[in-house]
C-alpha cells in the first residue's frame, strides 16, 4: 500500500513538472524577461513538490485507513467462517433439526435436520412461518402459537414446548423445540434460532410407563418393587407398593418402604417355601410359592407370592417386582368343592345303587303278579264289579312294568359311557327298521325318501343306531297329519370326519316356542296319543350323546319336524 501511494505521488510530480516544463517553454516564445520567466518557473516547481508530498501524505493516509478496514473485514469474515463451520459441525454431529427464522421479512430457513428426521426434500420446504405452522399438529398447533407469540411479546430469550410435527409420509413426531430470540437495539424481536428434538420415543415410553402405573396401580392384586440385591440374603428391600398392597397386608406405604418383605413371616409361615424362594432370587429366576403371611395386626393369611427379575437396557438385574394374592377364600372354596364333588358322586352312586335295587326287587313281584293275573283271566268271574277292579288291576300292573323297563333302559344307557363301536353299513340298517315297521307303513302308506349316497359306513354302535332310527320313524308315522299324505325324507351327508343325518316329515309339528326345553326330556308328552309314553325322544337324546353324537330339532306346528344327528366317523 505504501508503495504504491509513493507511486502515484511520482508519478503526480513528473507528470505536472513535465506540464511545467512544456509552459515554461511555450512562455519563452512571447516574452524576453528571462529572470520574470525563471521565478515563475521555481514557483511552480516548488509548488509541485509540495503538491505532490501532500498528495502522498493523503494517500498513505487514506491507504492506512483502508487496510485497517480490509483488516476488520477480514477478521469478521474469518471469524463469521469459523461461526458457519462450528454450526455445521454442531448441526452433523447432533441429531437436532435447527431453525432460523428472520421475523421481520418472515424468511425461514432449516439444516439437513429436517430431512435426515422428518423427511422433507429441499423443494418440499417452504421458506416462511407459514409453513412450519402448517405441519403443526391441529390438535397442538392453537396452544403452540398462543404460547410462542405471547412469548415474543414479553421478549424473553429463551423459549421451548413440545407439539407434533408432521412428517413427509404423513405421520407425527414428538418433538421438543427449543428457541432462542435476537433483538435490536430498540428491544425489537429481529431473529429466532431453533432447535428441534425428535423424543417420539420418550413420549411412547412415557405413555407406556403411565399405562403401567395405571395398571399396577388400580390392580387389585398386591404388588411390591424391591431392589436387586440384599446384603444380609433375604429378600431384598422394598422400594415401591401399591394401594392393593396396603389393603391385603394393613401396612402403609411409609411403613415398608426400605424394609424387607420377610417382616410378613410368622410361626405358621412354610419356611420351605420361603427357602425355595430365596434360593431363586440367589439365581435370578423366576419363582411363585404358596405360604401363610401376617398382616399388620398379626392376622394370618394365605398369600400366593410369585417374584419376577427385571433387567435394565444392559442386561443387567436392576429390580425384582412381586405380586401377590390372597388366596385364603379361594382355598376355602377348593376345599368346599372338592368336599361337594366327593358327596355329588356318593349320592349318584347311591342313586345308581337305589335305581338296581328298585328294578331287580320290584322284578320278581311284578313278574308273580303278572301270573297271577294270566291264570285269572281263565276263571270265569260272575261278579262284574270283581271283573271290572281286575282289569284295572292287570292295566295297572302291565303299566307298572313298562315303566320299570323303561327305567332299565335309561340306567343301562347312562352306564354305557363307552361302546364297543363297528362299521355298520347303513342301507342294511334302514332296511331292516322298514322291514320291522312293514304293518304301520302299510297302514299310513307314506312316501319315504332315504338317500344315502353320500354316506355308506358308519363307524358306531350298532343296537343303538337301530334303537335311534327306529324311534323317529316310528314318531313319524305315529304322529302324521290326517289332512294330507305324510312324506318322510331322510339323508346323510360327510364333512370332514362328521357324518349328518337329517330325518324330516310333514307331520304335526310340535310348538318349540312353549316347549323346546321340554322336547328330550322324560316322560314329556306334547300330543293326546293313547299309545305315546313320553320316553322315545329321551332315549334318542341320551344314546345320541352315548355315542359321542349331538342331536337338534326344529319343528312347526301343521308342518312337520326336522331332526338333525351329528356323529364323528
Amino acid at each position: 500500500m505504501k508503495n504504491q501511494s509513493n507511486q502515484i505521488a511520482l508519478i503526480y510530480i513528473i507528470l505536472l513538472m513535465f506540464i511545467s516544463i512544456i509552459y515554461y517553454k511555450s512562455l519563452q516564445d512571447y516574452t524576453y524577461n528571462s529572470s520574470y520567466q525563471s521565478l515563475y518557473f521555481i514557483k511552480d516547481i516548488l509548488f509541485v513538490l509540495f503538491s505532490g508530498m501532500l498528495l502522498k501524505f493523503i494517500l498513505a493516509h487514506n491507504n492506512s485507513k483502508s487496510y485497517a478496514i480490509y483488516q476488520k473485514l477480514k477478521d469478521t469474515n474469518q471469524k463469521i467462517k469459523e461461526s458457519n463451520d462450528k454450526y455445521d459441525i454442531v448441526a452433523k454431529a447432533t441429531s437436532d433439526t435447527i431453525w432460523d427464522w428472520k421475523i421481520q421479512e418472515d424468511n425461514f430457513s432449516w439444516n439437513q435436520g429436517i430431512n435426515n428426521i422428518f423427511g422433507y426434500t429441499e423443494n418440499q420446504i417452504g421458506d416462511t412461518s407459514n409453513w412450519w405452522f402448517d405441519k403443526i399438529h391441529p390438535e397442538d398447533s392453537i396452544k403452540m402459537s398462543i404460547k410462542l407469540y405471547s412469548f415474543l411479546e414479553q421478549k424473553t430469550e429463551k423459549w421451548q414446548d413440545e407439539y407434533r410435527f408432521k412428517c413427509a409420509d404423513n405421520t407425527y413426531k414428538y418433538i421438543l423445540d427449543k428457541g432462542f430470540l435476537l433483538k435490536d437495539e430498540n428491544g425489537k424481536p429481529t431473529r429466532m434460532i431453533g432447535a428441534i428434538q425428535d423424543i417420539t420415543k420418550q413420549k411412547e415410553e412415557e405413555q407406556r410407563l403411565k399405562l403401567l402405573e395405571t395398571v399396577i396401580t388400580q390392580s387389585k392384586d398386591s404388588i411390591i418393587i424391591t431392589e436387586a440385591f440384599s446384603t444380609d440374603r433375604t429378600i431384598p428391600k422394598i422400594i415401591y407398593s401399591n394401594p392393593a398392597f396396603s389393603v391385603m397386608s394393613g401396612y402403609l406405604f411409609n411403613e415398608i418402604i426400605g424394609k424387607s418383605p420377610t417382616i410378613f413371616i410368622g410361626p405358621n409361615s412354610d419356611m420351605e417355601e420361603y427357602q425355595k424362594l430365596l434360593k431363586a432370587i440367589n439365581n435370578k429366576e423366576e419363582c411363585q410359592i404358596e405360604t401363610i403371611s401376617y398382616t399388620k395386626k398379626n392376622e394370618q393369611y394365605l398369600v400366593r407370592f410369585s417374584m419376577i427379575p427385571v433387567y435394565n437396557s444392559e442386561n443387567e438385574l436392576s429390580h425384582w417386582i412381586s405380586i401377590q394374592r390372597d388366596i385364603s377364600k379361594e382355598k376355602k372354596q377348593e376345599k368346599e368343592k372338592e368336599k361337594l364333588i366327593i358327596e355329588l358322586i356318593q349320592k349318584n352312586k347311591d342313586l345308581k345303587q337305589f335305581s338296581y335295587i328298585t328294578s331287580h326287587n320290584l322284578r320278581a313281584p311284578l313278574s308273580n303278579l303278572t301270573g297271577l293275573l294270566n291264570l285269572i283271566e281263565d276263571i270265569p268271574i260272575e261278579n262284574l264289579e270283581l271283573k271290572e277292579i281286575l282289569n284295572g288291576f292287570n292295566k295297572s300292573t302291565h303299566l307298572l312294568n313298562e315303566t320299570i323297563n323303561d327305567l332299565v333302559k335309561v340306567i343301562v344307557i347312562k352306564e354305557n359311557s363307552s361302546l364297543q363301536k363297528e362299521a355298520i353299513q347303513l342301507e342294511h340298517i334302514f332296511d331292516k327298521i322298514i322291514n320291522q315297521l312293514s304293518f304301520q307303513i302299510e297302514f299310513s302308506k307314506p312316501t319315504i325318501n332315504i338317500n344315502l349316497k353320500k354316506v355308506s359306513i358308519l363307524n358306531t354302535n350298532k343296537a343303538y343306531l337301530e334303537s335311534i332310527i327306529l324311534n323317529l320313524i316310528s314318531n313319524s308315522l305315529k304322529f302324521k297329519s290326517e289332512n294330507r299324505k305324510l312324506e318322510i325324507n331322510i339323508t346323510a351327508s360327510k364333512t370332514g370326519n362328521t357324518v349328518i343325518i337329517i330325518f324330516s316329515d310333514n307331520g304335526i309339528g310340535i310348538d318349540l316356542k312353549r316347549n323346546r326345553d321340554k322336547v328330550f326330556g322324560l316322560y314329556q308328552r306334547f300330543h293326546n296319543y293313547p299309545d305315546s309314553k313320553g320316553l322315545g325322544l329321551y332315549l334318542v337324546k341320551s344314546q345320541v350323546e352315548t355315542m359321542g353324537g349331538t342331536i337338534d330339532i326344529e319343528s312347526e306346528v301343521n308342518k312337520g319336524t326336522t331332526f338333525t344327528l351329528t356323529f364323528r366317523n
